[in-house]
This record gives C-alpha cells, sequence and structure tokens, in this order.
C-alpha cells in the first residue's frame, strides 16, 4: 500500500471514529454529510486537521466538517462559490468562508449541496491549473 493511501485509510478511519464519537444528531448528521460529499466527489481526498476536524480536499480544501454543540459546520471557501438554491447561512460578510449551519432537525438540499461539492472542487482545480 502506497503512503498517500496509508494516510487516506488513517484519516477516514479518525473521521469513523469522530462520527461514532458524536452519540447525538450530529455524528448522524456528519455521516449524510460525509456520504454527499462522496457521492458528489467519488475522488475525494479524506484528511483531520486542527484539532481533529474532517476536511476534504479535491486539489485544495473542498469543505470541513466542524462539529459544534448546537451545529455542524461545512465550507471553507464559500465566498467564491455561487449557490443558487440558497444553502449558506452563516459567515455570509467573510470574504473567504461562507458556512452551512446545520442544525438538529434540519434538512439540506442534497442536490444543491452536491453541487456545490462539484463547484469547489471545479474552483480548486482552475486553480491549480492557472499556476
Amino acid at each position: 500500500m502506497a503512503k498517500d493511501e496509508v494516510q487516506d485509510q488513517a484519516a477516514s478511519e479518525l473521521i469513523d471514529a469522530k462520527i461514532g464519537s458524536l452519540m447525538d444528531w450530529r455524528g448522524a448528521t456528519l455521516a449524510r454529510m460525509r456520504a454527499l460529499i462522496r457521492e458528489a466527489d467519488p475522488d475525494v481526498v479524506e484528511e483531520v486537521k486542527w484539532r481533529g476536524v474532517p476536511v476534504w480536499s479535491h486539489g485544495g480544501i473542498i469543505c470541513t466538517g466542524e462539529t459544534y454543540k448546537s451545529v455542524v459546520k461545512t465550507f471553507m471557501k464559500g465566498a467564491s462559490l455561487v449557490d443558487p438554491a440558497g444553502l449558506f447561512n452563516s459567515s455570509l460578510e467573510g470574504n473567504a468562508r461562507r458556512a452551512i449551519d446545520i442544525r438538529e432537525g434540519e434538512m439540506i438540499d442534497e442536490s444543491a449541496f452536491k453541487a456545490l461539492i462539484g463547484e469547489a472542487v471545479a474552483l480548486n482545480m482552475s486553480r491549480k491549473t492557472a499556476r
């Protein structure tokens, strides 16, 4: 197994553990968002950064899976993305970050979320090829 594959597997296992440690709605929400991210981008790379925060990357960071007491928060570069469905509902004044805060009992438009993932990947790849 290549070094990158080992790192990817270790990160995936850490994310599994994080989800398993959240014994409430946050774990289920994070697991669902993870599944949607993987559906939207089968080539996504799972990482863990910043004291255990799940991060999904493809040519750069796509989004995060931050968990707080009352929300599960996603995205970092949302200010650069078009959001026709209006999913971004937090950090709306930021220069880089736009977040989707998901609260207990809330459902997210899955198609719109997957479209944002695809848009984030396309943005990362366009920046990578522009260098």
